[in-house]
């Protein structure tokens, strides 16, 4: 056996030395670190990105208010519901966020209008449209939406309702 390594090494092949398990173990591990590692920080990088992209539809909202806005409650609105049997309503009150003092004096004179948006927007649901959280969220952009129609684009910056009940 002894000659046998001795004429490998004359002809010019050398034996390959092995390396240990645990060492290749630690090499694996140490790959798949750093592997991780990268993935785990362009994932962040990128998400970052979208986030900061201030065209993107599917970017979160981002809450900057107006620094001087004015609340202006509106009576209690009280609708039938949509549904099939009209024997559902809804009963709710509604505080509106203008953007300043300007907004709230016309979200005041145009009362009446702002009003029936309100009563027509609320009278087509059904119970199904306000049943979730998410459904009442969306509700409540769509009133968002119908005021700054009747009032002007961008004068209303929320709406909040302080009473919602449907029997």
């Amino acid at each position: 056996m002894a000659d046998k390594k001795k004429a490998n090494n004359v002809d010019g092949k050398e034996e390959k030395k092995k390396r240990p398990l645990w060492l290749k173990l630690i090499l694996i591990l140490l790959i798949l670190g750093v592997l991780g590692a990268a993935g785990f920080f362009g994932y962040n990088y990128f998400m970052e990105q979208r986030d900061s992209d201030p065209d993107d539809p599917d970017a979160p909202e981002r809450d900057e208010r107006p620094r001087d806005t004015v609340m202006v409650e509106l009576e209690p609105f009280v609708v039938n519901l949509a549904d099939p049997l009209g024997r559902r309503y809804l009963r709710t009150t509604l505080e509106v966020e203008a953007v300043n003092r300007s907004a709230a004096n016309e979200l005041e004179d145009q009362r009446p209008q702002v009003r029936d948006a309100i009563l027509l927007l609320l009278s087509s649901k059904t119970f199904e449209d306000l049943r979730t959280m998410d459904r009442k969220i969306h509700l409540r952009n769509e009133i968002v939406e119908r005021i700054n129609q009747v009032i002007g684009q961008n004068k209303v910056y929320k709406v909040y309702f302080t009473e919602f009940v449907v029997q």
